[in-house]
């Protein structure tokens, strides 16, 4: 097993907009190879530490104004020249400071205290009266109470939150402030993405809140499975793990921007940061970003957000089969069917013990993990095309996905 573990790197709708969809599969048994010990931020070591800070990133300065004109002369004093007021303009929306001040404002900053500890991750807000969206690992240790959730706003107010609902599977939760009239970000689409898009991640790393860093887009459906091997910070047993067919980036992702947006250039949010690859830890005990970062897309966050606000629960697409990983000759990754559900969607549609899954509708599935987050980016009751090697013969099938929580066996 590789040395490289990914970490939890701990969206608003109009109240018009209709969110669609996925979930998770319940596949069975697969490897996950990587690793995630869900904890955001503590913020407690960040006064001890900032002198030491090493991490690339975290000095990227944002502003909602720009200098500009000559007309106005500029102010001296103290041995520094500063442009007047009224020399000052709005920022270029076609700008990335333009963007960051148009998302800047939903964007918040969400500390859980408990038993005397406190940590913080990121969220955005996806709804006027109060609904903000983040990872389900931020508000873990709060889920069944006993916790205090504090978001902090981007115009430094704060207000307490409940949660209205928290999927482990999809890693995203659901978070409520008696709120109303709240700035609220754009959901754009992540099927659009493409690689070398540039993107901006914005949240509150190492504590750090309204931080802004950029990047480009560096893959897309990257298949990464997430676990905790650590005890949860709180107390009790580490979190289940999950799959998730995310969309990495270069820009700078730390512990505390869990949660947070990854927004393209037109200010719309394309995906939840969710976590990061590191080959270790560099500062508190937690590691940093190495320029690999993830963020779950915001088509199947915007669904799961919608279900999480209508019912507090959110459904999850079924195939109906147990996988493993294999290889060929050539050692290339495999993602091979180990068990079929009985009287489940993938028997009724013909798949077979032994099929090597190769495609999942037009997204290519190289090991177990691909499979299973290709999947997982659609939603009950969607039929989907299912390509397997059977021997030497390729097969097409359509399977009809069921929600897990109704499948028998």
């Amino acid at each position: 097993m590789s040395n490289d573990l990914f970490w939890p790197a701990e969206n608003e709708t109009d109240p018009g907009d209709t969110i669609p969809l996925p979930g998770s599969a319940s596949w069975g048994a697969g490897p996950v190879v990587a690793a995630r010990p869900r904890r955001p931020w503590r913020a407690p070591a960040l006064a001890a530490g900032l002198a030491a800070l090493v991490f690339g990133g975290i000095g990227v300065g944002v502003g909602a104004e720009i200098a500009g004109g000559n007309s106005t002369p500029p102010v001296s004093g103290s041995g520094l020249t500063v442009a007047p007021a009224s020399a000052r303009v709005a920022a270029d929306p076609r700008s990335l400071a333009g963007v960051a001040a148009k998302v800047l404002p939903a964007v918040v900053s969400i500390n859980v205290q408990v038993n005397g500890g406190g940590d913080t991750g990121s969220g955005v807000i996806v709804r006027q009266d109060g609904y903000i969206l983040t990872n389900n690992h931020v508000i873990a240790a709060a889920v069944g109470g006993g916790a205090n959730i504090t978001v902090t706003f981007n115009d430094g107010t704060t207000a307490a939150a409940t949660i209205v609902g928290a999927d482990a599977e999809d890693d995203l939760a659901v978070i409520k402030v008696a709120k109303t009239g709240l700035p609220v970000a754009v959901l754009g689409s992540a099927s659009t993405v493409k690689v070398g898009d540039p993107v901006l991640a914005i949240g509150s790393p190492l504590g750090l809140q309204g931080t802004v860093t950029s990047g480009i887009v560096s893959s897309v459906n990257r298949p990464v499975g997430t676990s905790d091997q650590s005890q949860n910070p709180f107390g009790g047993q580490s979190g289940p793990s999950t799959v998730i067919d995310a969309i990495q980036t270069d820009a700078a992702i730390n512990p505390g921007n869990s949660g947070g947006p990854l927004v393209n250039t037109a200010g719309e949010v394309i995906g939840i940061n969710s976590a990061i690859a590191s080959t270790g830890s560099s500062f508190g005990g937690q590691a940093g970003n190495i320029g690999v970062g993830f963020a779950i897309p915001v088509d199947q966050a915007k669904v799961v957000a919608q279900e999480l606000i209508a019912t507090g629960k959110a459904t999850h697409p079924l195939l109906g089969v147990s996988i493993g990983d294999a290889t060929d000759s050539n050692g290339t990754p495999l993602a091979r069917v180990q068990s079929v559900l009985a009287g489940g969607p993938a028997e009724k549609a013909g798949i077979k013990v032994g099929d090597i899954i190769v495609a999942v509708g037009d997204q290519k599935t190289a090991g177990a993990q691909a499979a299973i987050a290709a999947i997982r980016s659609h939603q009950p009751g969607q039929q989907v095309t299912v390509t397997v090697l059977r021997g030497s013969d390729r097969k097409t099938f359509t399977v009809t996905l069921v929600d897990a929580s109704t499948a028998q066996g």
